[in-house]
């Protein structure tokens, strides 16, 4: 700890000219090109195909955003201070919700009935679960998640930004604590709508299968890819000659352990619902796993443990890893590209074409197009209100302890 106050950083706007600045219009122009793209074929016979690629890239984006706003919530439960830094990046990126509001409508208005085959079979198992797999409660369910989402990320960023405005010590301290006693039950609020909107819009792509421990999965993986997506996104800001003080070799190395941790964290969810299904040996249960040993997916059904889990576990391990740039972007990199493989693994093996007995790896274009236009959408909106704003929370009244952070 440092034994003098240290000066509030003034490196807190994005410079006019920069990439950021231009990233709105860049991202707008990507997401018109890639999501019309992708929602022109949906408009022909390839509609199914082109609907799992667009599901596929909204749940990658969607996690992200989402991660960033449990992030907040625990964070500010948590009371700590290291991160004050980078708070509003985190901010930022869970005020990008209410788009997803927007980008949704196309799964249940185009893609409804292709993605989601509840909404057509019938049989023993489905009628047991039309109580909750259901047209009229699936939709009401989709408006409260949003609602909940908006409401919890918006307070959170404007109180924020409200408070860069305070100059009032007293009530900074004062929003501070209205935000403490939001977040907590925010906490449940979040918990139970993310984890119900992974059984709604993945799991019930196989509407007999079911787990119990799938929006665990979900949370984890994305918590997971959402700080290695912070430590890359503090790195570019830094090259754009944004918080080159602020934020120091101690955030990254904080980066790179809760990267580390939600990497053995996923591991351990996805054994736990291996195993628990495997010496159970329901057929309603094992047929997820049994689909993706057929077809071309066993090979990333194999892969997906050492790829996903020991290689990212061992690389990050080390410290020096950890607080050194150049490893921790190469690390940060290699899990976003796991995190998009393991969703595509989710989502992709329930797409079935008519007459065939079993589902086929077959990477088409349509998903990297739906992942562009997805990407140039999120980043548009996330980039305009990064530059419109502070980059940091100044007036935080922990912001001192977050300048002067050390890992010990």
């Amino acid at each position: 700890m440092s034994a003098h106050a240290p000066s509030k950083p003034t490196d807190i706007n994005i410079p006019a000219g920069s990439l950021w600045t231009k990233m709105p219009v860049i991202g707008g122009v990507l997401a018109v090109v890639g999501l019309g793209s992708v929602l022109g074929m949906a408009g022909g016979e390839h509609r199914a195909r082109a609907m799992f690629s667009y599901l596929f890239a909204f749940e990658i984006f969607l996690g992200l955003a989402l991660a960033a706003l449990g992030f907040l919530l625990i964070d500010t439960v948590a009371r700590a201070g290291w991160s004050v830094v980078i708070r509003r990046i985190a901010e930022t990126m869970a005020a990008t919700l209410p788009l997803f509001a927007i980008l949704f409508l196309p799964i249940v208005t185009i893609g409804y009935h292709e993605l989601y085959p509840w909404t057509h079979e019938h049989d023993t198992v489905l009628e047991r679960k039309r109580w909750f797999l259901s047209d009229g409660f699936f939709m009401g369910r989709a408006v409260f998640y949003f609602v909940v989402w908006t409401m919890l990320s918006l307070v959170m960023y404007r109180s924020s930004l409200a408070q860069d405005a305070t100059t009032d010590e007293g009530a900074r301290n004062a929003r501070v604590r209205k935000l403490w006693a939001f977040a907590a039950p925010g906490i449940i609020l979040y918990a139970l709508t993310q984890s119900f909107a992974a059984i709604d819009w993945m799991m019930s792509l196989m509407p007999h299968w079911y787990s119990t421990i799938f929006g665990v999965y979900f949370f984890a993986a994305s918590v997971q890819a959402y700080f290695a997506f912070m430590a890359l996104v503090v790195m570019a800001l830094q090259r754009a000659g944004v918080l080159k003080d602020a934020v120091t070799s101690e955030h990254f190395h904080d980066l790179g352990k809760y990267t580390f941790g939600f990497t053995i964290f996923w591991a351990y969810i996805a054994f736990s619902q291996f195993v628990l299904i495997w010496y159970a040996n329901i057929p309603e249960e094992t047929e997820f796993y049994v689909m993706r040993m057929h077809g071309g997916w066993g090979a990333i059904s194999y892969a997906l443990p050492v790829l996903h889990f020991f290689v990212p576990f061992f690389f990050l391990l080390s410290r020096h890893v950890k607080r050194k740039r150049t490893g921790l972007a190469l690390g940060a990199s290699y899990v976003l590209f796991m995190y998009l493989v393991d969703f595509y693994w989710l989502i992709l093996p329930n797409f079935k074409v008519e007459g065939q007995p079993e589902t086929h790896f077959h990477l088409v274009w349509t998903d990297v197009m739906a992942l562009v236009g997805m990407g140039g959408a999120f980043f548009a909106l996330f980039s305009f209100l990064l530059a419109r704003n502070k980059v940091i929370a100044i007036n935080d009244p922990r912001l001192e302890e977050s300048l002067v952070h050390e890992n010990y």
